[in-house]
């Protein structure tokens, strides 16, 4: 009988406790559960494609990452981030290729660059005037994290590891793209294709062998010759022997012939 009447006790005590002002009881165990969660599902923590950056930050700023960002998945060929727009975030691409380009009037697209995976996007609006001078677009399946700007910016100041690595990501893109436009400049198209190949090579897939990610027409515009001048001299190369070429698979053959025919333009 008393065991009876402890457990009613209990219950009507659990009930009063749920009726207290506002579900304060039932809102923290909600909070919690909710907060549970989303740690779960958008944990910075055990991200396995976290970046250098972010992988010098402390437990409460990876914390506070992952509370202002949103996941997100691309097919090939989405625009990731419109040339022109307004910047409210920064843009981590965990998984996939993308391309970054200017879309000029009349004209074709001007390809600056190919982006790989644990890249951040849009980091020269980052400091600049907060508008987006550049397009991004999926080459591949990608997954990217969109960042609030705001907190991302805090966290420049904040810690200077993480500023450190993201100013060495900068500066080493822009270096890279600056070469390879003077270079580009001064050789001619057999230069040209032979510095695309290597670039493809060992910057992006880091192999003699790999499957070029667009058309021959965006390679074109890669490195700033007609489609069929492009086709021309990849054929060429095949011929010759010093690539192999299935469709859009290329495998280097002679890797020091065509290092010499880049070198000499």
């Amino acid at each position: 009988m008393l065991f009876v009447i402890d457990i009613t006790f209990w219950y009507v005590f659990f009930l009063q406790l749920c009726r207290l002002k506002d579900n304060q009881f039932f809102d923290s165990i909600q909070f919690d559960m909710v907060s549970a969660v989303n740690k779960n599902e958008n944990s910075c923590h055990d991200c396995k494609d976290i970046s250098c950056a972010a992988a010098v930050l402390n437990s409460k700023q990876l914390g506070l990452v992952a509370s202002n960002s949103q996941e997100s998945f691309l097919k090939k060929g989405e625009v990731i981030l419109h040339q022109g727009s307004l910047t409210s975030h920064i843009i981590y691409l965990k998984t996939g290729l993308a391309k970054e380009y200017i879309k000029q009037t009349g004209e074709k697209d001007q390809i600056l660059q190919i982006v790989k995976n644990h890249t951040y996007l849009g980091l020269p609006s980052l400091f600049g005037d907060r508008i987006n001078h550049y397009s991004y677009a999926a080459l591949e399946d990608c997954k990217i994290c969109y960042i609030d700007i705001n907190k991302f910016n805090s966290l420049v100041r904040e810690n200077g590891n993480f500023a450190y690595e993201i100013l060495v990501s900068t500066s080493r893109d822009s270096l890279n793209n600056i070469n390879r436009f003077l270079h580009r400049s001064q050789k001619k198209i057999f230069g040209r294709v032979a510095d695309a190949i290597l670039y493809f090579s060992k910057i992006i897939y880091e192999a003699n062998q790999f499957e070029l990610p667009f058309s021959r027409q965006e390679l074109a515009d890669l490195i700033g010759v007609s489609r069929e001048s492009a086709t021309r001299v990849l054929l060429k190369f095949k011929s010759e022997g010093i690539i192999d070429l299935k469709g859009r698979s290329i495998t280097i053959k002679k890797l020091d012939l065509l290092e010499q025919i880049s070198q000499k333009g």
